[in-house]
């Protein structure tokens, strides 16, 4: 019987026949309770149950309790093929607790075997897994490469809607490192492979991911619409499966930034404002108690998972609700949470995002003058250097670039005199969002730039230059400071018209636009 079992689980998880492998376990634990340990394919059975509960079969306890017939004093005596099986199983476990360094050390010590390896869907696993717990981790070049073999092993071995779902990965990926291109199409190559299953997890995480680049593109309608989709899939087979959570919580951060579009019409708009203020604030208010709700209801969903990155992830999308609200008491708790759950798993992503939002909660108390400036002058810096400090020691850009803008902004708000210190820092951000969308980080670089232009002494730089006195920049910087000093203010003089002020300086049109657009002082 494990044998056949064994046999079946297999080729229904190679296929992504969901429905059929649940069924088959489900048979075989009403007759038996548990697995086998004494039976001779045991090792290669816990192995794929631990895949199965991936998949959404029962709770990770049935790999705990089946790993106990491998105490680690035992595995010496296994085949090589077994002892992967068991470190699969056992690498399973470790990512389900958050634990990436030793379920890292697993997949490693398996790939490490390859040659003595017969099963080519366990090397496909392996890197799959790997893939996910690098990325995890903010490390997203090694993740693509595994990612990527991993799909090469699936192919070879005959299990071509497995490697879909990896390419589902992979395509994020790409998405992250910018190739946005390639992420569409490997994510709609996966889907026409998906749609036809019944594995409705990996069919949730295709429309997440496409409700993720419609958010990254400012298509919010889209990307709710989207996450609508993937948490109807989810809900197919698990209403509370932890991925759903996920997208309840971007679902929330999305109506966040629906919400923040209503206030600025709100404030802006003062004709706009007397006409339909009582309507755009309604909508504002709704948009807000959506997001809260569904914030809370992934809260339930992680905590029942013991989730900690999904739980930091809500506590840092609802301190912003609370920043933009003015609560900067609740907003700061929040931040202090998130970064404590990340702490413990070693999360630096979610550390990262949770100093981030503490820096901003800490330069609102300075507008606002709450408390002794000096001590929140403090803890604003302290909170900006180490969200840049977490950020670069992962690969994730958008991240870096937004702790180097607020850390620029912290150092405007606080040193008047490190606007040359600011200024670099801006430009090292722009490096990173350059042929990003114009979305909220975006305006936040280009508030940032418009402080370190505005709030410099032009006397003293021009003085500095006349002196040689340039530092570490080269020739062409020197000449985009130069134009970006000169520029703004010609065209002020001249009235904001660019024509003019490309007539009176002899160069393009197009070359003012790009400088006033570069300052966040012109439509792009």
């Amino acid at each position: 019987m494990p044998s056949k079992l064994l046999l079946g689980l297999r080729q229904d998880l190679g296929m992504r026949r969901i429905g059929s492998g649940m069924a088959r376990l489900d048979e075989y634990w009403v007759q038996n309770g548990r697995l086998d340990s004494t039976h001779p394919d045991s090792a290669g059975l816990l192995c794929y149950v631990a895949q199965w509960v991936d998949a959404g079969w029962r709770d990770i306890d049935v790999v705990q309790n089946g790993l106990s017939a491998f105490p680690k004093g035992r595995r010496s005596r296994l085949s090589i093929q077994d002892y992967s099986y068991v470190l699969m199983a056992e690498g399973v476990v470790w990512v389900s607790e958050e634990n990436i360094e030793k379920a890292l050390f697993n997949f490693n010590l398996i790939l490490s075997l390859r040659a003595e390896v017969v099963d080519a869907e366990i090397l496909a696993l392996a890197h799959f897994w790997t893939s996910r717990c690098n990325r995890k981790a903010g490390e997203y070049d090694h993740a693509m490469e595994q990612a990527a073999e991993g799909v090469r092993f699936a192919v070879e071995a005959g299990a071509a809607p497995m490697a879909a779902v990896m390419r589902v990965a992979e395509s994020w990926l790409m998405f992250q490192k910018g190739r946005i291109k390639d992420a569409l199409r490997l994510l709609g190559e996966a889907d026409a492979v998906l749609r036809e299953t019944d594995d409705f997890i990996t069919r949730g995480n295709i429309q997440s991911s496409y409700g993720r680049m419609y958010r990254r593109e400012g298509r919010y309608d889209l990307a709710l619409r989207h996450f609508a989709q993937a948490i109807d899939e989810y809900g197919k087979r698990d209403p509370e499966h932890r991925n759903l959570a996920r997208s309840l919580a971007n679902m929330g951060y999305v109506e966040r930034l629906i919400a923040l579009q209503l206030r600025k019409k709100i404030d802006n708009d003062l004709a706009q404002r007397r006409k339909s203020e009582p309507e755009l604030r309604r909508e504002y208010e709704s948009m807000r108690r959506q997001a809260l709700e569904h914030l809370d209801r992934a809260t339930a969903i992680y905590h029942l998972h013991a989730n900690h990155r999904g739980a930091g992830t809500v506590c840092v999308n609802r301190g912003h609700l609370q920043l933009d609200s003015g609560d900067l008491y609740k907003a700061d708790d929040e931040a202090r949470e998130a970064y404590s759950l990340g702490e413990q798993k070693k999360d630096l992503i979610l550390m990262a995002r949770a100093r981030l939002l503490e820096c901003m909660v800490e330069n609102s108390k300075l507008e606002e003058e709450i408390e002794d400036p000096a001590w929140v002058s403090h803890l604003a810096l302290a909170a900006a250097k180490e969200a840049v400090e977490l950020a670069r020691r992962t690969e994730n850009r958008r991240l870096l670039a937004r702790a180097l803008i607020w850390h620029g902004l912290t150092i405007c708000n606080t040193s008047p005199g490190g606007l040359d210190a600011a200024r670099e820092i801006s430009e090292q951000a722009g490096s990173l969002l350059k042929n990003e969308v114009q979305d909220h980080i975006w305006e936040d670089l280009q508030t940032l730039k418009s402080k370190v232009v505005n709030g410099g002494s032009v006397d003293a730089r021009l003085q500095a230059w006349s002196q040689g006195v340039v530092g570490e920049r080269t020739f062409q910087q020197l000449t985009e400071d130069f134009a970006d000093l000169m520029i703004p203010k010609i065209w002020e003089h001249e009235g904001r018209k660019v024509a003019r002020v490309a007539k009176r300086l002899s160069i393009s049109p197009k070359k003012v636009r790009r400088v006033l657009a570069r300052l966040g002082l012109h439509g792009a």
